[in-house]
């Protein structure tokens, strides 16, 4: 009961932050580099990783929690959107398709998972395979939650030989597309497959996104790139030819692997630096040039020393992104992590509009996902929501001014609160990106010579202090409270709330 009781309590709490959201018109299509829905308005797709098991087909978690309640506590989360795992074969063998779930984990010898999945979701015990995924769809719908069907192959590599052959992929791809033709929450397919050579990828993503858009012409084709879906640079000199148009988006995954060997015990602002360098060298470029972008985040809500770098990419590129997997029994469902909900929140209302136009740039900070804000002239700087920040421009001089008035941001002494001032010549009045690595760094150099960097002390106050982490061999520091971005904010609303009518949702 006690438990029930903290839960509803966080429930209602962060409902109180959710601020009033237009309602997505169905279907989604393409604009440029934007994702929008049928009136125009952009649909900014913040998402989370389901994934399945893949020996026994299933939704993973189902053995621990009802999936109303996984379901809803996704919602709460902050997230619009589930990437929902589903082996491809499922829909392609119709023998494994028919299989109930009962009889799938009995033949594998997964008893105490039969035990857990009878125990929390005993009606969908003997459904079969495919129907226990169409009914953690439905689930899904019933909270407002759009769908990606996350199309996965099984844990052997596609194409290579040893994997499934290209046509019954094909196959099992115009299934799927073909069963959730009406259904409205799902919004989009991935044609994942890890092709290891560049003509590969040619031929068969062009097959896979034909067969999708031909059963379906409504859903988002996602499709990723080359090897562990790290690489799209490729399309930088040939695009994919297709017959159809305002559907197709592309996807990457930021791993552990864009960062080296360094990942787990470098410095953290080499590592982010070597990441973010990696991820745009490899596609992210694209996104600049107007292809529509998602980025898969596969480290993991409590990995900070790459979430921070993540988050801060988030806010300067805006893209659409899903982040992690879902964890059913602790990580990012787990009631602990209710400050992280509120981070995902203040996330989606950071970037341009559609259109492309930039209204005026804020002062993220990536490690809490809040932005640089004022009171008055004389109360100290602080972090807050950032959409009660106030317009600041960046001028020639590399100074911030908060847009309409005089006042702009100096630091006066290390380890003391940043202040706003109407001279602005004074020495502590320039800010510079400190280059190389991260790039997340704010410096400005105090009267007596001093290099100070922007810093959130513990109470979110914006203070100066030495810039850490710039040993070479500091492996161990945090830099995340130092860590800031220049971002675009727009006077926009993001249609991230889905509202549909259970009623409309058919399987075919």
């Amino acid at each position: 009961m006690g438990r029930f009781l903290l839960f509803s309590f966080v429930f209602l709490s962060v409902l109180c932050l959710l601020p009033p959201k237009l309602v997505v018109a169905l279907p989604l299509h393409t604009s440029s580099r934007w994702i929008v829905d049928e009136d125009g308005g952009r649909v900014k797709l913040v998402c989370v990783n389901w994934p399945a098991d893949k020996e026994a087909a299933v939704a993973g978690g189902l053995g621990h929690r009802p999936v109303g309640r996984i379901s809803e506590r996704i919602a709460v989360a902050g997230y619009n959107c589930v990437r929902l795992a589903l082996p491809v074969l499922l829909a392609a063998d119709e023998s494994l398709a028919s299989l109930t779930v009962r009889k799938s984990f009995q033949r594998l010898g997964l008893l105490d998972s039969l035990a857990g999945f009878e125990a929390n979701n005993p009606s969908m015990l003997d459904l079969p395979l495919i129907s226990a995924y169409q009914a953690v769809v439905s689930s899904l719908a019933e909270n407002n939650l759009m769908v990606i069907i996350d199309s996965q192959l099984s844990s052997k590599p596609c194409f290579h030989g040893s994997g499934i052959n290209p046509d019954l992929w094909v196959k099992g791809l115009t299934q799927l597309a073909t069963m959730f033709s009406h259904v409205p929450n799902v919004v989009g397919m991935c044609l994942r497959n890890e092709l290891r050579n560049v003509k590969d990828w040619y031929r068969y993503m062009q097959k896979g996104a034909e067969a999708v858009h031909s059963a379906n012409p409504d859903v988002l084709v996602i499709i990723s790139g080359l090897g562990d879906d790290t690489d799209l640079s490729f399309l930088l000199n040939r695009q994919l030819e297709l017959t159809f148009t305002g559907k197709l988006v592309l996807e990457m995954h930021w791993r552990g692997s864009l960062a080296g060997k360094a990942q787990e015990t470098g410095n953290p602002n080499k590592v982010c630096g070597r990441v973010v360098n990696s991820l745009m060298r490899r596609g992210g470029v694209l996104l600049q040039k107007g292809w529509p972008l998602m980025v898969v985040n596969e480290l993991g809500a409590e990995d900070n020393r790459h979430l921070n770098c993540f988050f801060g990419l988030v806010a300067e590129m805006d893209f659409d992104w899903a982040l992690g997997t879902l964890e059913e029994t602790n990580g990012l469902m787990d009631l602990k992590h209710s400050s992280f909900f509120q981070r995902i929140l203040a996330l989606q209302d950071v970037g341009p509009n559609a259109s492309g136009n930039k209204h005026h740039i804020v002062i993220s900070h990536p490690s809490t996902d809040q932005c640089v804000l004022r009171k008055s002239l004389y109360e100290p700087l602080l972090l807050g929501p950032c959409t009660r920040s106030e317009a600041w421009g960046y001028t020639p001089q590399k100074t911030f001014i908060v847009k309409g008035t005089y006042f702009c941001l100096q630091g006066v002494g290390l380890g003391k609160p940043a202040r706003l001032s109407v001279i602005c010549n004074l020495p502590g009045s320039n800010w510079e990106m400190v280059s190389g690595h991260s790039k997340m760094y704010l410096s400005t150099r105090l009267g007596d010579g001093t290099t100070v960097c922007l810093d959130a002390d513990s109470s979110n106050h914006i203070v100066t202090n030495t810039c850490k982490c710039s040993s070479r061999d500091d492996d161990m520091c945090d830099p995340g409270s130092q860590w800031f971005k220049i971002a675009d904010i727009s006077p926009y609303s993001p249609r991230h709330i889905l509202q549909i009518s259970l009623a409309s949702s058919t399987w075919d």
